[in-house]
């Protein structure tokens, strides 16, 4: 998922130095959106690791 919010944020810049600022502005809008998508799912998965803790193997 990060990826998709580094290539959408790369789209962006490229859009922006073109001068297309639209696109430009929905580009970066979904790169963010992404972005704290990908972030809330890591601090769950951080979360449940640390909760489950290791397993007794």
């Amino acid at each position: 998922m990060l990826n998709w919010a580094v290539t959408f944020l790369v789209i962006a810049l490229i859009a922006a130095v073109l001068g297309f600022t639209g696109i430009a502005g929905a580009a970066i809008g979904i790169a963010k959106i992404l972005f704290y998508v990908f972030l809330i799912l890591f601090l769950v998965s951080l979360v449940s690791h640390l909760v489950r803790g290791r397993g007794a193997s």
